[in-house]
């Protein structure tokens, strides 16, 4: 089994900054870190809509997962953070769509607040390849 550990930018000013990778794989394992509603040009995607907000962070992810050379249908855990657990169907209305066949675990856990206060969702993304 290939140990190699390969990691994954996003481009965000905060991996170097922070110390951390959009992605990292080692082996079968593929981890995408807490992955915010970021548009290309640095700004939150779907202000006060959850439901778009989970789909940018998805694609942030999917990408992610891509470049390590996996994908989607290889994620077995899933974690969505919401700063207002009461919204977590428009959440997993975005989240069902993606993983429909796919049935990660899955988890919605409720926090304070990220650190740009526009962000209402965060996901967290665990693959394993065969």
């Amino acid at each position: 089994m290939d140990h190699v550990r390969q990691t994954v930018s996003s481009g965000s000013p905060l991996e170097p900054r922070i110390g951390f990778s959009r992605a990292v794989r080692k082996g079968a394992h593929t981890a995408v870190a807490g992955t915010a509603p970021i548009g290309d040009d640095g700004t939150t995607v779907g202000r006060g809509d959850v439901y778009a907000q989970t789909v940018r962070c998805l694609d942030i992810a999917d990408a992610a997962l891509k470049a390590a050379g996996a994908s989607l249908a290889d994620v077995v855990r899933t974690r969505v953070m919401l700063t207002d657990v009461t919204r977590w169907e428009e959440a997993a209305r975005a989240h069902g769509e993606r993983f429909a066949s796919v049935r990660p675990a899955c988890t919605f856990v409720e926090v304070s607040r990220f650190i740009d206060p526009e962000w209402l969702v965060e996901l967290e993304l665990d693959a394993v390849l065969d």
